[in-house]
């Protein structure tokens, strides 16, 4: 069974920093892309970024670019993303998500391509 874990969310003040960590397990996560989405009360998920297996290609929605940075550790089986200069427009429940084919990489893909995906941590920032 592929379980997929985020932490590290919280509250924070405009302009500070956030760092979640998605633990995965039951997948080889090495062979797999991994994607970041959020959403914000009453607004659909919006994706923010992802890494590709060996992390050759990240990408970034535009909203978040320059400022969120995606990273994984495939020894600990583990990736991240390093929330920077955040603005109370970022306040959303934030999952993590696994691409459904291994060593597959699509720029700007469809939720479709996920087929596994955490429960969520909670991102406030305030004014």
């Amino acid at each position: 069974q592929v379980q997929l874990v985020e932490s590290g969310g919280g509250l924070v003040q405009a302009g500070g920093s956030l760092r979640l960590s998605c633990a995965v397990s039951g997948r080889a996560f090495s062979e797999y892309t991994m994607g970041w989405f959020r959403q914000a009360p009453g607004k659909e998920r919006e994706f923010v970024g992802i890494i590709s297996w060996l992390g050759g290609t990240i990408w970034y929605a535009d909203s978040v670019k320059g400022r969120f940075t995606i990273s994984r550790d495939n020894e600990k089986n583990t990736m991240y993303l390093q929330m920077d200069s955040l603005k109370p427009e970022d306040t959303a429940v934030y999952s993590c998500a696994s691409y459904s084919l291994p060593r597959s990489v699509t720029i700007e893909p469809e939720e479709t391509e996920f087929d596994v995906w955490g429960q969520g941590t909670q991102v406030t920032v305030s004014s």
